[in-house]
């Protein structure tokens, strides 16, 4: 068996730049400063805020002082153009409420009653998407985020 290998070479034509291709290449260069980055101006501040992520930490908090500050802070988060808003509740670990066989666990707990309070807040629903479990590195089960609508399509 005979292999045989064709080799074909590949003459890459030189391009020769014309003065008038020189000159231009060398303006470009010396006015690259004054170019606008494309990038950079796409990023509108609105842009800007969608991104951010208010924060609310509710520890000590008691059940009427929470939903409070839950209203005022969700209402202004959203006014403010962000597209989404991070409330600590905690886990519930250190509440009394299990020693006590009359109150119920789950609703005296911020875990439980935040969420059920801006669920059954129509003013808060009409500018809230979803709420969801915080991510562990944000608090896990003892945090949840509340993703905002678009801003544009409520206030028309």
């Amino acid at each position: 068996m005979v292999f045989s290998w064709h080799h074909k070479q590949v003459v890459k034509k030189k391009y020769s730049a014309t003065h008038k291709d020189k000159k231009e290449w060398f303006n470009f260069l010396k006015n690259l400063k004054t170019i606008e980055n494309k990038d950079a101006a796409s990023i509108s501040q609105n842009n800007l805020n969608l991104n951010k992520v208010k924060k609310l930490d509710l520890h000590g908090f008691s059940i009427l002082e929470a939903n409070n500050e839950v209203e005022i802070f969700l209402l202004k988060s959203f006014d403010e153009g962000c597209g989404r808003a991070l409330i600590v509740t905690g886990k519930g670990l250190r509440s009394k409420v299990y020693k006590d066989p009359y109150r119920s666990e789950k609703i005296n707990s911020l875990k439980y009653s935040v969420p059920e309070y801006i669920k059954n807040n129509q003013d808060l629903m009409s500018i809230i998407n979803k709420i969801t479990e915080a991510d562990n590195k944000d608090g896990g089960s003892g945090a949840i985020n509340v993703f905002f609508k678009n801003r544009k399509k409520t206030t028309k």
